[in-house]
């Protein structure tokens, strides 16, 4: 059987974790067919909440076995959007399966805890300035990770002035970049959020296995 699965993104620079599902489904040995809907076909605007959302999804014809649903946890808390998740499936298709991820506090805390990888999208790999990168059981506890990602990636630059600040313009290309490069079996299985998610990632696929 092959899994038609929908992946609900916060916003276009999360596209990135579709790579990093298809290589858990194929982990799994499950064959899944992945879309990313593409909301501006949709005259006028769309509603940005989880329901919104998957109404649009129905609107532009999608027929779906699961849908996965990013929610960064923010000042809510990963409780509260699990709640928001289910609730918005079961008022539109409570008969499709979900999938949360829920990074906390937000996507950039996953993206803080790869050197190489910081290093390379700054475009310095031989850069040899401290980062004083978080470890992975303190990375969801830092307030901002997406101000501590910036700073983290203008350090790993070495870049100052106008060059700089060009580079800074390029944040939301260097950070789907990363998203791009996440190691699925690096540092990041020691952030409780990740595992969470592949967790249950898993054991949703593992059902239509059956």
């Amino acid at each position: 059987m092959t899994v038609r699965v929908v992946y609900l993104c916060e916003g276009s620079s999360d596209e990135g974790i579709a790579f990093h599902i298809e290589q858990i489904a194929a982990e799994c040995n499950v064959d899944i067919v992945l879309s990313i809907p593409d909301f501006r076909l949709l005259p006028g605007r769309v509603d940005r909440t989880v329901a919104g959302k998957l109404r649009a999804v129905q609107q532009l014809g999608g027929n779906y076995d699961l849908a996965i649903i990013h929610r960064d946890a923010d000042r809510d808390g990963p409780d509260a959007r699990r709640s928001e998740i289910a609730d918005a499936v079961g008022e539109v298709c409570p008969e499709m399966g979900f999938v949360s991820l829920i990074p906390v506090t937000m996507t950039e805390a996953w993206l803080l805890l790869d050197e190489n990888a910081i290093r390379q999208v700054a475009e310095n790999p031989k850069g040899k300035m401290s980062l004083s990168l978080p470890k992975a059981a303190q990375v969801e506890n830092i307030a901002d990770p997406k101000e501590r990602l910036k700073a983290v990636l203008a350090l790993a630059s070495d870049l100052s002035g106008r060059r700089l600040r060009d580079f800074q313009k390029r944040f939301s290309q260097n950070r789907r970049r990363l998203l791009e490069q996440l190691d699925c079996n690096g540092s990041i299985t020691g952030v409780p959020s990740w595992r969470a998610f592949r967790e249950e990632l898993e054991e949703a696929l593992m059902r239509f296995s059956n």
